[in-house]
């Protein structure tokens, strides 16, 4: 017989055996072999069931017993040739047709197989990017954790009572618009205790890329506990929490999120954007700002925008100008961070981290400030109607609540807070709420006592 090949050897790497010339010399084919069997009148009984030939010459018989067990005698042996292609196992000694198994399969643990070269590689690579990725999760993970714990709370008894005070996220309706309180405090060198400067309701509205920043004079006249109060003081009675309730009356709204703002840090923020652009509305020289400005638009450096953000001695409308001076730093920052490149954003990120306190997670502001990336903005800047009042020897400011409550009314329907000639829509005008003031302790018969006062929120230097 001719040459044949394993049809069970691995593929890619068959073996040629040669058949004995003598054909008498074959050991019986199990079921299933590719060996061809002898002749039918030189055939044995067949092998037990599954059993497979064996790839190599039959060993020398013991005796003349197992010689005629096994096989018809042999005529001859094998030429040289085909004792030197035929399997190298041929030396281990075959009984029956589990000896012939175990010989095949010993047989194949000898294989030497092909070693892929390229899959290997191919392997090891995609390990490494799997601990690469793996790595920055994982930095990445740890860079926000850190940043979360920076904009939170060191009280967590205080962040607990703020969310209770807070509108939940659940009652609001995906994409709808919000309110978010925003506080200033101005802790300075020397001092032993932030006093909070600023006040501001802000209305955020995704879905037309909108924003109102209504800045609440931090002397108005409210009712905090029992007594009147300087509304700046909710915070020193009730915390974080005690601001959002003291403002969310006065304004008649649910409040969603509290920001506040440490105007140190507000510094860098504002040179890590490479300054702010500000149309400032008048020249003044230097006062309790510490700088000396001129009119026109201008690009501020952090330093010089915290100076702008402090002046009320002189500027028009004394404190009313300085809050609006807050609006235009504030209005400026939220315009350059929108237009940021994104290669910045992660320093930048990092240092608005360091400059607010708030519930918002560093996802959350992510989230919120992809809404408006890429979107016209539109931002408008007020101040309640308020006008100063001395109430037995002290100063406070008190609120125009007629001018008060239309204005609010304009905000929650997305409208300019200053365009008087506006219509207000039907479900604004019958929320009784919307600027009710109903925790003022200014007068409420007002209108005498503030065309008499010396000085109101329409006597600041008019922006464009």
């Amino acid at each position: 017989m001719g040459d044949f090949e394993n049809q069970n050897a691995p593929q890619g790497r068959r073996f040629k055996h040669a058949a004995p010339e003598d054909e008498d010399a074959h050991v019986p084919r199990a079921a299933g072999s590719h060996f061809a069997a002898p002749a039918a009148e030189e055939r044995q009984a067949p092998a037990a069931p599954g059993a497979r030939a064996a790839h190599f010459a039959p060993r020398a018989v013991d005796s003349e017993a197992e010689q005629t067990a096994q096989s018809p005698e042999p005529s001859a042996a094998a030429p040289q040739s085909a004792q030197t292609e035929a399997y190298p196992a041929a030396s281990v000694p075959v009984r029956g047709a589990q000896d012939m198994r175990t010989a095949y399969e010993e047989g194949l643990i000898r294989v030497k197989r092909k070693k892929h070269k390229g899959l290997k590689r191919l392997g090891i690579a995609l390990a490494v990017i799997a601990v690469l990725v793996a790595g920055c999760g994982i930095a990445l993970a740890t860079w926000i954790n850190s940043l979360n714990a920076s904009m939170g709370f060191a009280d967590k008894k205080e962040e607990e009572e703020l969310r209770r005070a807070l509108l939940p996220e659940s009652e609001l309706d995906d994409g709808s618009a919000f309110y978010i309180l925003l506080l200033g405090s101005d802790a300075r060198e020397g001092d032993t205790a932030s006093r909070s400067d600023v006040t501001m309701l802000a209305r955020v509205d995704p879905e037309n890329a909108t924003v109102d920043l209504i800045s609440i004079p931090r002397d108005t006249m409210v009712t905090i506990e029992g007594s009147t109060q300087k509304i700046n003081a909710a915070y020193a009675f009730g915390g974080a929490s005690g601001a959002v309730e003291v403002v969310s009356e006065f304004a008649g709204v649910p409040i969603s999120h509290y920001a506040e703002i440490h105007f140190d840090e507000l510094e860098e923020v504002v040179d890590q954007l490479g300054g702010v652009w500000v149309d400032v509305p008048e020249s003044f020289s230097a006062g309790n700002g510490g700088m000396s400005f001129t009119e026109g638009e201008q690009l501020l450096t952090g330093e010089e925008a915290l100076a702008y953000a402090r002046e009320r001695y002189n500027v028009s409308g004394g404190d009313f100008g300085r809050a609006q001076a807050q609006r235009q730093i504030v209005e400026a920052i939220i315009r350059q961070v929108i237009a940021a490149p994104a290669t910045e954003l992660p320093g930048l990120i990092g240092k608005l981290a360091n400059s607010v306190t708030t519930d918002y997670s560093v996802p959350d502001l992510v989230t919120l400030a992809q809404q408006f990336i890429g979107r016209d903005l539109t931002l408008y800047s007020a101040a309640v109607p308020s006008y100063a009042y001395n109430a037995d020897g002290v100063s406070y400011v008190g609120t125009m609540f007629d001018e008060w409550r239309a204005m609010m009314q304009r905000v929650d329907a997305g409208l300019d807070p200053d365009d008087e000639t506006a219509e207000i829509p039907e479900e604004q005008l019958q929320n009784e709420e919307l600027g009710a003031a109903t925790n003022s302790a200014a007068p409420r018969d007002y209108r005498a006592i503030a065309e008499s006062s010396g000085l109101t929120t329409d006597d600041v230097a008019p922006t464009e």
